[in-house]
């Protein structure tokens, strides 16, 4: 890996990689330049991958590192497991991956070309926590994804 300038990204980063070198110890699995890869592509990512695009996007940036999609779906089953990514499903489609240390937001997904918007809406946060207290339910995380055509695939 490269010498990076010390920023609060990088920070954020070397935390997130000595969390997840301490989850493959805990698991007995060992730690690789591969998962590594794969964990610092998807970190340094603002889509929302498959596997296939995230084993794709290794092999174009990484050319000579040898790392199998099998490795790219056990990682990131490792990775989801722990709660350091998360996923969108998109049934028969797939699932689609993102680090999961990112601040909160929604989705906006295209039922035709797949396409993913994040969004905030403090209005909507605020009355998913009203409704919560109206009911005394103890909400501790949601998650929101509004299906539809996005607008390249309305015209």
């Amino acid at each position: 890996m490269s010498k990076k300038p010390l920023t609060s990204r990088t920070i954020a980063y070397d935390k997130l990689l000595e969390e997840f070198k301490i989850l493959l110890k805990k698991n007995g699995e060992k730690f690789t330049i591969q998962r590594e890869v794969i964990l610092e592509t998807l970190y340094n990512s603002d889509e929302h991958l498959t596997p296939e695009a995230l084993h794709q996007l290794i092999q174009k940036e990484n050319p000579d590192l040898k790392t199998g999609i099998a490795t790219v779906y056990r990682t990131l089953s490792r990775l989801e497991d722990s709660n350091i990514v998360t996923s969108l499903s998109f049934g028969a489609q797939g699932k689609k991956y993102e680090l999961g240390a990112k601040d909160h937001h929604d989705h906006m997904i295209c039922t035709k070309c797949g396409d993913i918007t994040e969004f905030v809406d403090e209005e909507i946060e605020n009355r998913q926590h009203s409704i919560a207290k109206e009911h005394n339910f103890k909400m501790q995380d949601h998650s929101m994804q509004i299906y539809g055509l996005c607008q390249n695939c309305q015209n």
